[in-house]
């Protein structure tokens, strides 16, 4: 069940009620917002599964220019395909210090996220945005 959002600042969010997840987006501190847990995640349980929609680079060429830019993932190492994740996927802010990591299922064209440590309720989810979580390079949109 989503209930509809207020407008804030020109922004629309949906609120899905907490007693029906076990995630919530809510107001973060890194970025506008977040994901959090509603539970305790254990290290390594699956925190969720989302699908993705694959992007060729020629439709990713129109698409960067655009918002979507900011919630793609590089899909295929050895393509240039991206990816938005649907569910929470893209909604996750990067950490170097993350509670979380993913796993792509290239075939499936779904991604798994999962604890990496102990996640309380209540706590921001995130993960690496590239991909290691002990990886300290810097991050794509980062390099110029």
């Amino acid at each position: 069940m989503i209930i509809p959002g207020k407008r804030k600042q020109n922004k629309i969010f949906a609120v899905i009620p907490k007693k029906f997840s076990s995630l919530y987006i809510d107001k973060s501190q890194i970025m506008d917002r977040g994901v959090f847990a509603n539970k305790i995640f254990q290290p390594g349980e699956l925190i969720e599964t989302t699908p993705v929609i694959v992007i060729s680079m020629a439709e990713w060429r129109i698409m960067k220019k655009t918002v979507l830019n900011n919630y793609a993932f590089s899909f295929e190492e050895d393509s240039q395909e991206m990816a938005i994740a649907l569910g929470f996927g893209s909604l996750y802010n990067h950490s170097y210090n993350p509670n979380a990591s993913y796993f792509k299922r290239i075939k499936e064209k779904v991604i798994d996220f999962y604890a990496i440590r102990l996640i309380k309720g209540g706590e921001e989810i995130t993960i690496n945005y590239n991909g290691d979580p002990n990886s300290t390079d810097l991050l794509w949109f980062n390099r110029d």
